[in-house]
């Protein structure tokens, strides 16, 4: 256990970060399935149209830092060639 104050508040915060950062990549996580899901009833529409809101959860988990930007694109890629097998 950390013993100065300076390490005491650093411990503090990365705790805080941290359970925000599981909070987001649990969100993420449930959006892909969510996806996954569409792909696998063949609701090519509706998968279509969740697309982009997978997209922008990626984007948003990038821009706070918590994965980094290839592996969004990496998903995008293959999120977006599933949806297109299916099509």
């Amino acid at each position: 256990m950390p013993k100065r104050k300076s390490a005491l508040k650093r411990l503090r915060a990365d705790k805080k970060r941290r359970l925000r950062n599981l909070k987001i990549k649990r969100e993420l996580k449930k959006v892909i399935k969510r996806f996954h899901a569409l792909i696998l009833q063949k609701n090519v529409v509706e998968a279509k149209k969740f697309l982009s809101e997978v997209y922008s959860q990626l984007d948003k988990a990038v821009k706070k830092g918590i994965i980094h930007s290839n592996n969004a694109k990496r998903k995008k890629s293959r999120l977006a060639k599933k949806l297109l097998k299916i099509a």
